[in-house]
């Protein structure tokens, strides 16, 4: 991929994550923070239950084929999010995003914390919505002031 290819793509995800705010500002001005985070969670996680239907014959418990598949779609080889696979066996599946071109524009917004960790957690349910929908377990562990990296997914076998 070309440094400009590289630099549009990371912009185009830049730009989902000032328009995931700016909806969430504009809902919580309107409904409150608490009533905005749930309408958006529940669109977010509909998008990652479309995703996850492309990894079902992996489900609920093929987590070296799961792993394979996914970090397959990462975009840029990768380079995007930077996986950090911490473990893959017959137990279990855990990965670390250590960037996140989200959390990125986030901070380029200058968000403060809370409003970070707010706009992590929606954004994350993403990742439970497609992993539920492949079959597994997953329950999101977004960003936390202080902690390097971004979301550690933590992929378990499903109820089947």
């Amino acid at each position: 991929m070309s440094d400009t290819m590289r630099e549009q793509l990371r912009a185009s995800f830049k730009n989902r994550a000032v328009f995931y705010y700016l909806i969430y500002d504009e809902l919580q001005a309107e409904i409150g923070p608490e009533r905005a985070e749930q309408i958006m969670t529940r669109a977010v996680l509909r998008r990652g239950r479309q995703i996850g239907k492309q990894f079902a014959e992996f489900g609920p418990d093929d987590f070296a084929g799961l792993k394979e598949a996914f970090l397959a779609i990462i975009p840029d080889e990768g380079r995007m999010f930077e996986p950090n696979v911490i473990r893959c066996d017959e137990d279990g599946f855990d990965i670390q995003l250590e960037s996140c071109p989200l959390k990125q524009a986030w901070q380029e917004l200058d968000l403060g914390d809370e409003e970070m960790k707010t706009m992590c957690r929606i954004a994350g349910v993403i990742d439970q919505g497609t992993f539920e929908a492949a079959g597994f377990s997953m329950e999101p562990d977004t960003w936390q002031p202080g902690r390097s990296g971004c979301c550690h997914l933590h992929i378990r076998k499903g109820d089947g």
